[in-house]
């Protein structure tokens, strides 16, 4: 029967080149752009948001902490929907509710509006990262799935990049809330590109709400909660976007200060840096076929170390050296642990991956505001003191419960 002519082959995915596969990444890529460069547009702005509002450097890093920790409470949720609605649909109702949410953002009249607005502009922005992956590992050939992540990855590093680039100079010379604004203004352009170019699905079925075939959420959590790799990947998002946000979130107060004094607009600079993850996190697709998936990961892991360690400098130019060298193997260790996770995950791809991004953004919200404490203690030494350890842990919690896993 396998063989019968009549019968329709089963959907193996676009393939690397083809009109659906370009697609499919320039849909994805726009997708980053729009989410992280909301996401994070205050993050460029945090010295002056401090000074607007007359509130410290721990308290102003709850603006970008309020927004990921409302994108690590919704992603379970926009899971279930995207099973139920189908992947591109859920994505495009979350990508329209960020963008309408984004623009009200720098309106707020108060900083507990503010935190308010991002909480839930964060829980919008949840719908994009809870489905990319799943949606991407369907309809794309598992043969290139790794790159194709990465790819996807590098689009989010870019929005990220963005938001802070354009965000930072405007809130020195007009405000923090100009800056906010221009870039909601760009996010809705590019989540008007995702929505023209997404091609259609056409490996996924959702699943009727009464289905008597419907698995409920809580088993589909418990079968990738049960599974050993998979908390070890999880504790991987945790930890290493913690101390990853934690760095962002910090530097410029410091490049503020003495013996730097950086204007605002020259301290934003340094999120070019960001490039560097661009490059690292399509290169880390490469390298997995190469490597395998463990091997990449601890040597990403351990260049985050190294980078990190060279900005203890007190020289502009080797904060800029480590900077680059940290957000490198940042984003090529959150490459190879999120495109590991489709391939691991049982009972549902999208609850698999939610529950990846539930402890991804977390981790940022956590240490984006408790390392701050350090900062405020120990000053720069102290909050590298802090990243380093959770760079150990996830390290040895990677060589412990992967190593028999490519």
């Amino acid at each position: 029967m396998d063989n019968d002519p009549g019968r329709p082959a089963p959907w193996e995915g676009h393939i690397h080149g083809s009109p659906g596969y370009r697609r499919m990444i320039l849909a994805l890529f726009a997708a980053g752009v729009a989410t992280f460069s909301q996401l994070y547009s205050v993050q460029g702005v945090l010295p002056e948001l401090s000074r607007s509002l007359s509130i410290n450097e721990a308290d102003a890093a709850l603006a970008v902490s309020a927004a990921t920790l409302g994108l690590a409470a919704s992603v379970l949720f926009w899971s279930l929907l995207a099973d139920r609605m189908g992947r591109l649909r859920t994505m495009r109702i979350a990508v329209i509710a960020a963008v309408v949410l984004g623009l009200a953002v720098p309106f707020s009249p108060d900083f507990e509006t503010l935190l308010g607005l991002r909480f839930i502009e964060g829980m919008a922005l949840g719908g994009i990262p809870a489905v990319a992956l799943a949606y991407l590992s369907e309809e794309v050939s598992a043969l290139h799935s790794a790159v194709a992540a990465g790819t996807y990855i590098s689009g989010t590093t870019l929005g990220g990049l963005a938001g802070r680039l354009v965000a930072g100079p405007l809130s020195e010379f007009f405000s923090w809330r100009v800056g906010t604004l221009v870039v909601s203004l760009m996010a809705a352009a590019a989540a008007a590109v995702f929505i023209a170019v997404a091609p259609a699905p056409r490996g996924f079925t959702p699943v009727p709400w009464r289905s008597p075939n419907r698995i409920p959420l809580w088993e589909k959590l418990w079968m990738n909660l049960a599974k050993g790799q998979l908390l070890v990947l999880y504790a991987q998002g945790f930890l290493l976007m913690g101390g990853f946000v934690a760095v962002y979130n910090y530097l410029g107060f410091r490049l503020e200060a003495p013996p730097f004094m950086i204007p605002a607009s020259l301290a934003s600079l340094v999120f070019i840096a960001y490039l560097s993850g661009t490059w690292s996190s399509r290169k880390s697709g490469s390298m997995v076929g190469r490597f395998g998936r463990l091997p990449v990961l601890l040597c990403s892991i351990g260049l985050m170390g190294s980078g990190l360690a060279v900005t203890l400098a007190d020289s502009l130019a080797a904060i800029i050296a480590g900077l680059l060298v940290f957000t490198a193997g940042f984003f090529a260790a959150h490459s190879v642990a999120s495109g590991w996770i489709p391939m691991l995950g049982v009972g549902g791809r999208a609850q698999a991956a939610s529950l990846y991004n539930l402890a991804y953004y977390s981790g940022s919200s956590v240490f984006g505001w408790t390392i701050g404490l350090t900062f405020n203690a120990g000053n720069w030494p102290g909050l590298v003191l802090s990243v380093a350890s959770l760079l150990v842990i996830a390290a040895l919690l990677a060589l412990a419960g992967l190593r028999q896993r490519r």
